[in-house]
C-alpha cells in the first residue's frame, strides 16, 4: 500500500507501461464483447432472411416471449452499435481509475462496472424499443415482419430525427459525450456504487444524443446490418471527429430533406 500522497519510485516511463497495458486489456475485452454481439446478430439476420425466403416473415398478434425476446435482440444490438462508441470515454475511465490507485492509493474500481451501469441504460432503452415496436406493429405501421416503418410513419421518423439534430438538448449531451476527460473529472464518484452511477449517467447522456437515430432502423429494417452498422459508424463520427457539431447539423438538413421527399412519396402513391 502506498501512503496518500506518496508517488512510488517509478519512472514516468514505468506507469506508462502500467497504464499502456491497462488500456490494452481494457480494448480487449470491449473487443470480445462486441464481437460476440455482431456475431449473434449475423445468425439472427440470416435465420430472418432464411424465414422470409420460406414466407414464414409474417408476425401474427405477438405474446409475451416475442416481446422477451425482441428485448433480448434490442438490446444486444445495442451491445454491438453502442459499446465501441463508448469505447473512449471507457478507456478514459480506466486510465484515470489506474493512476488514482498507484499515485494515490485509492481503491481500485473495476471498470466492468462503469461499462456495466452504460451498458443497463441502453438495456432500458431496449426494452422501450420492443415495447414500441410491439405497439407499431399492431396498429399496422410497420411491414408484416415488423421490422420496417411504413412510408408515412417513416417519412414522420426521418424528419423528426433531422430536427432532433438541431435541438439543444442534443448539442447539450453531444458535449458531454465528446469530452471524455472532462465528463469524469466532472461526474467523478468513489466506490463500485459511484463507478455503476457514473456509468448509467454516460449512458444518460448517450442515450440523450442518440435515441432518435436508433429510430432510424425502422427505415433501412431492424436487422439490416448494413443500416446498424452505418448508424454505428456515424455516431462514432460525431463523437470524436473536431467538426461534430457541423456534422450534426449538416446530417439534420439531410435527413429533413429526405424526410420530405419521402413524405412526398407517401402521399403521391397513397390510395384515394
Amino acid at each position: 500500500m502506498v501512503p496518500s500522497g506518496e508517488l512510488p519510485a517509478r519512472s514516468a516511463d514505468g506507469w506508462a507501461a502500467v497504464l499502456g497495458r491497462e488500456q490494452t486489456i481494457t480494448l480487449a475485452g470491449l473487443a470480445c464483447v462486441v464481437a460476440l454481439a455482431w456475431l449473434y446478430l449475423l445468425r439472427l439476420s440470416r435465420q430472418m432472411s432464411d424465414m422470409a425466403a420460406m414466407g414464414m416473415a409474417q408476425m401474427a398478434a405477438w405474446t409475451v416471449s416475442d416481446v422477451v425476446m425482441t428485448t433480448s435482440m434490442w438490446a444486444i444490438m445495442m451491445v454491438a452499435m453502442m459499446l465501441p462508441t463508448a469505447a473512449p470515454m471507457i478507456l478514459m475511465f480506466a486510465t484515470i481509475n489506474r493512476k488514482r490507485r498507484v499515485e494515490h492509493a485509492a481503491p481500485y474500481i473495476d471498470t466492468g462496472l462503469f461499462t456495466l451501469g452504460y451498458l443497463l441504460l441502453w438495456g432500458a432503452f431496449s426494452v422501450g424499443a420492443a415495447l414500441a415496436q410491439w405497439a407499431l406493429h399492431e396498429a399496422t405501421l410497420l411491414s408484416e415482419d415488423a421490422t420496417k416503418a411504413t412510408p408515412w410513419l417513416g417519412s414522420g421518423l426521418l424528419i423528426a430525427a433531422g430536427i432532433y439534430q438541431w435541438s439543444p438538448l442534443k448539442y447539450t449531451c453531444l458535449a458531454r459525450c465528446r469530452t471524455p476527460l472532462g465528463f469524469l473529472l466532472g461526474e467523478w464518484r468513489a466506490g463500485g456504487v459511484g463507478a455503476l452511477i457514473m456509468g448509467l449517467r454516460y449512458g444518460l447522456f448517450c442515450l440523450g444524443c442518440c435515441w432518435v437515430l436508433m429510430a432510424l432502423l425502422f427505415i433501412g429494417g431492424v436487422m439490416n446490418l448494413t443500416w446498424v452498422a452505418a448508424i454505428t459508424v456515424f455516431v462514432l463520427a460525431e463523437k470524436l471527429i473536431p467538426a461534430g457539431r457541423a456534422v450534426s447539423w449538416a446530417t439534420g438538413a439531410v435527413l429533413c430533406g429526405w424526410g420530405l421527399i419521402a413524405l412526398r412519396h407517401a402521399w403521391t402513391w397513397a390510395p384515394r
